[in-house]
């Protein structure tokens, strides 16, 4: 009997080379200078989508995740039936609480949801250690502009003819 071979994953959100990265910055960059437009914001689908594709890659069965979704939230009560209806095409009235996506991010471990609404609103989601790369990224170019803004002072300093 032939073995079957394996079949690359193309239903659900992948990681994307560098130069998609940069192809949907730019996109996102013109859609934010762009002015709104009706439904720019309507992200059902993709985020019941993201849902979806997060539930069946996580190593863990429906009823753990709603279970360590509970856990997290503590006051919620988080069942395998919700994770059902707001991950169902045929439940349309049917969402997932906003507050409720962090704790399915870190128990699934896929932060495709955050990044939709991010996205949508205008924002990029980065994981902390991005983020914290940017933010040392941004202080290094402030560093440069007073370095630069200290030259130009020094400059002019001695140019009036300093006493």
């Amino acid at each position: 009997m032939p073995k079957k071979k394996k079949r690359a994953d193309h239903d659900g959100p992948t990681q994307m080379n560098l130069f998609d990265a940069v192809d949907a910055i730019q996109k996102q960059v013109k859609a934010v200078e762009a002015p709104p437009t009706e439904g720019t914001a309507n992200v059902r689908d993709q985020l019941r989508i993201a849902l979806s594709y997060a539930l069946k890659k996580c190593p863990l069965s429906r009823p753990q995740v709603a279970g360590e979704m509970s856990h997290l939230l503590g006051d919620s009560e988080v069942t395998k039936f919700m994770l059902d209806t707001w991950t169902a095409e045929s439940k349309e009235g049917h969402r997932i609480p906003a507050e409720f996506l962090p704790a399915f991010c870190q128990v699934t471990g896929c932060r495709e949801p955050l990044r939709i609404l991010a996205e949508a609103s205008g924002w990029f989601a980065m994981p902390g250690q991005d983020a914290l790369r940017s933010q040392m990224q941004r202080l290094d170019e402030e560093a440069r502009k007073i370095k630069e803004k200290k030259r130009e002072l020094s400059v002019l300093l001695k140019t009036t003819g300093s006493k």
